[in-house]
């Protein structure tokens, strides 16, 4: 057991028995257990529950402030949907800031206006004399007919600027009654009508920086929420696991910032450029990149025109054994070569960081097939008269491979920039960055030959084992999955404390580990329905079959474990709604 961990380390994590080591898987999957649906606090939401999640944040506001709906929608689009803000805005500024600020104007009913009388008013937008039935009042107390606030309502809408339409006064910054924008347009354009509410429902969702779709491709129609930290990664009830910071797939132990710049580095043609620098030459002539496919130093490009592939400048075609005729490059050049040098070394270490990168990634896909294995092998196991009863560490055991092997791929590119020039040049010491490298370093390979011990454990046929190489395999795998988790911890704490903790500049953050692997989204049940309150159906513009806590969800990927603080929403939009995001 001496590769598992070094030093001390290793007495607190090896088992030597099969007693320690049921201790120790006891000790160890007490945090694997699945969540109680009562203590989770993670919800998933359908477009349905959708309009009950976005009334409990209206009733809390209504209930403060006594407002109406569209007011408190007012008010939380304005803060993006943060409860906690917009009420520390009132408590520090007052109710007339917090109002002004959201461009929400009250002002008390004039008595001289009353939409059922006979009387002729003047509309200072069209300039037309319309009976005051066809005239509409907003809460600022402009009023205009009907026909130019749909217009007005019709252009917004059109423009995607539905969900906080201002009054067409001048220098009005009041927002409109959506229940009034909703009317006038339903009456000649119930199409675009619809548009409207939805808006108003995605800006739950596109005005709320703790809510994000889920970026999988295809498109599963979902959104995760999460409660307390935006730095943490988060799976989808599609399967689809991203970082909830920049939107793409999980990539801790990498900050967002290194992995967009991996991203684009392997995806680009940043290291073709860099293969070419090395390996061709540029004609003089066509300046087109020629590759030298012989020993003679006298190139002959496409178009014709012959170089020299020492120096790359134009030659004739006639040369001799020892010179080519009329031309001499002898004399050294500095800056060429150093830049050429430079070239290869860039080439040849963004290759190291790279084959590693992709050959863990490989083998993760290779490993995901396992599952299917491993649970033949459980059962083929249960079906024998064996003393062992429990093969939870069976899938503890790969559920752990699984973790620390994604881990185990990320940290390449963080290592990559971490220790370059690209990020972090007058950051470090020469000797400080060695330093950091070389511990970096010992912990990378301390996880790595454990995760392909373990690896090699559960792809062995134990299910044909007998009674006592089976327990050998179980004490290993338990020995290994706890280790692997450790190191994985010690990774993250050194990346935290030593190495990105040290830093300057503090824009570079990674999501933290977590035993239980990352983040999944549970159902959610509003807090009416907890406190067993009938349903009670919407009435904001969706079709009236649509009930705000309606039962029908789309189907999930079943899953062992779950963990809390984020909330999952699911919404099945139109193509057009998607293809917009």
């Amino acid at each position: 057991m001496d590769d598992y961990l070094s030093g001390e380390e290793e007495d607190d994590y090896y088992y030597t028995s099969d007693q320690e080591s049921l201790e120790g898987l006891d000790h160890d999957q007490s945090n694997l257990q699945p969540l109680s649906s009562s203590g989770n606090t993670a919800k998933v939401i359908t477009k349905e529950s959708l309009l009950a999640a976005q009334r409990e944040d209206l009733r809390r506001v209504m209930e403060l402030l006594t407002l109406k709906e569209h007011h408190a929608r007012t008010l939380l689009i304005h803060h993006r949907w943060d409860v906690e803000k917009l009420f520390a805005v009132l408590v520090e500024k007052g109710k007339d800031y917090l109002f002004s600020g959201a461009g929400l104007t009250l002002v008390e009913d004039d008595p001289t206006f009353s939409p059922s009388s006979p009387m002729m008013m003047t509309c200072d937008i069209c300039v037309e004399d319309v009976a005051t039935h066809h005239m509409t009042r907003m809460d600022c107390g402009h009023c205009f007919c009907n026909n130019c606030w749909a217009a007005h309502f019709t252009v917004k809408i059109t423009e995607g600027q539905s969900k906080r339409i201002r009054c067409m006064a001048y220098k009005c910054n009041a927002i409109c009654d959506e229940d009034v924008v909703r009317s006038l347009v339903s009456e000649t354009q119930p199409d675009l009508a619809d548009k409207f509410d939805r808006f108003l429902i995605e800006s739950y969702i596109e005005d709320n920086k703790m809510v994000k779709w889920c970026p999988s491709t295809p498109h599963c129609g979902n959104a995760i929420r999460v409660e307390d930290d935006e730095l943490c990664e988060v799976e989808c009830s599609c399967g689809f696991q991203f970082c909830f910071s920049c939107s793409y797939q999980a990539h801790s132990p990498c900050s967002c910032s290194m992995w967009e710049l991996w991203r684009k580095k392997c995806h680009d043609e940043s290291e073709t450029v860099n293969w070419i620098t090395v390996h061709t030459k540029p004609c003089p002539k066509c300046f087109k990149p020629v590759e030298k496919n012989g020993g003679c130093n006298l190139v002959t490009c496409i178009c014709g025109q012959s170089f020299c592939w020492l120096c790359g400048g134009a030659t004739g075609r006639d040369h001799t054994w020892s010179s080519i005729s009329g031309h001499s490059c002898g004399r050294y050049q500095e800056d060429k070569e150093k830049q050429l040098e430079r070239a290869k070394r860039d080439l040849y270490r963004y290759m190291h960081y790279h084959n590693r990168y992709k050959a863990h990634i490989d083998s993760s896909k290779l490993e995901d097939r396992l599952s299917d294995t491993i649970l033949e092998k459980v059962s083929i196991l249960e079906k024998r008269q064996l003393q062992l009863r429990d093969f939870s560490w069976v899938t503890s055991g790969l559920h752990r491979l699984f973790r620390s092997r994604r881990v185990l791929s990320y940290s390449y590119p963080f290592a990559f920039y971490m220790f370059g020039e690209e990020l972090f040049k007058d950051e470090m010491s020469a000797e400080e960055r060695e330093i950091k490298q070389n511990l970096f370093e010992d912990q990378q390979q301390q996880l790595e030959v454990n995760v392909e011990k373990l690896s090699k454990f559960l792809e062995e046929p134990f299910d044909q084992f007998a009674d006592d190489k089976v327990t050998q395999i179980r004490i290993q795998v338990i020995n290994l999955s706890v280790a692997v988790d450790t190191l994985c911890k010690t990774m993250y704490e050194c990346i935290d404390n030593d190495l990105l903790g040290s830093l300057q500049l503090g824009i570079h953050n990674i999501a933290p580990y977590r035993t239980n692997g990352i983040e999944r989204a549970s159902d959610f049940i509003s807090s009416r329905e907890a406190a067993g309150e009938k349903c009670q159906p919407s009435n904001s513009g969706w079709n009236s079959e649509d009930t705000s806590c309606s039962p029908r969800k789309r189907p999930r990927k079943e899953g062992i474990y779950r963990n809390s603080q984020t909330t999952l929403l699911d919404l099945n939009l139109p193509a057009d709604v998607i293809e917009r995001k």
